[in-house]
């Protein structure tokens, strides 16, 4: 049974569970609380079997998340965070990958995003645009040091185009055909279309495989951190362990016998070294 959350929502339908930023008044900002919610919600999603993928979104149609609440910045609510490891940050457990949660994610972007927000956008394997989203970073604005948005946005995009969003402060915001032409997201659609398009994919990846899903997106994602025979090596570990999987005799006996394939229920940490 899902937790009762207070600054998110989660449902679960068809093999698809949709991870909604739920603080509209506040443009969707996460506040600590939230980010707390967040990590619980991607253990409840990893230890779910009948979850294959995830969309992610905000509530509304203004916003998809405009970052940390800069009024618990105001407060010093925050101000503790610094002292301790990035790793035990609030903001360090945001995301699937942040969570090594393996199951993949489409985020679907429905208005601004912005600092805090680029975590989703960063770590998400499929994104998804509305015609009217933008794209900007607020950090030196007010007065806090853009760093770890920007690294990761580094490795997604251009250089050029992550020093835009880092140093401008938002004075120019980032339409959503620049974030396409710069590989910020992977298609933009009309606002109506979004949450669609969004489940469309996600319920197309829901019917493959669950354990190739997540054993593919690991490789990929981990490989991130390595050069190219270190990944390839680390990678074939995954092959080597799915050749025992049942799912990959049914697969091919699946598509001999032309019919629906019936995979096996997956949870993930048996695979985790």
């Amino acid at each position: 049974m899902s937790v009762a959350y207070q600054g998110i929502s989660l449902e679960k339908k068809d093999g698809v569970a949709t991870l909604t930023l739920n603080r509209p008044q506040q443009h969707n900002a996460f506040d600590i609380p939230t980010a707390g919610e967040l990590e619980q919600a991607w253990a409840e999603i990893k230890q779910d079997a009948s979850v294959i993928s995830v969309i992610v979104t905000g509530a509304g149609d203004r916003a998809f998340c405009t970052g940390f609440d800069v009024s618990a910045i105001a407060s010093g609510e925050s101000q503790h965070t610094a002292e301790v490891p990035r790793e035990q940050a609030p903001w360090s457990k945001l995301t699937a990958v942040q969570n090594r949660c393996w199951k993949p994610v489409v985020t679907a972007v429905n208005g601004m995003c912005v600092g805090g927000g680029f975590h989703f956008v960063v770590d998400s394997d499929l994104v998804v645009a509305a015609d009217h989203a933008t794209f900007f970073d607020t950090h030196v604005k007010v007065g806090a040091v853009g760093a770890l948005e920007p690294v990761t946005l580094a490795r997604r995009i251009g250089l050029e185009a992550t020093l835009r969003l880092a140093l401008l402060g938002g004075s120019e915001r980032m339409g959503a055909a620049e974030a396409l032409r710069v590989g910020l997201v992977g298609e933009v659609v009309p606002a109506g279309d979004l949450m669609a398009r969004a489940h469309e994919l996600a319920a197309s990846m829901a019917r493959h495989s669950p354990a190739a899903l997540q054993r593919t997106k690991r490789a990929i994602w981990e490989s991130l951190d390595m050069g190219l025979e270190p990944g390839l090596d680390h990678a074939w570990k995954y092959v080597q362990a799915h050749n025992d999987h049942p799912d990959l005799m049914e697969g091919g006996q699946a598509f001999v016998e032309k019919r629906a394939p019936r995979w096996k229920p997956h949870v993930e940490g048996a695979d985790e070294e």
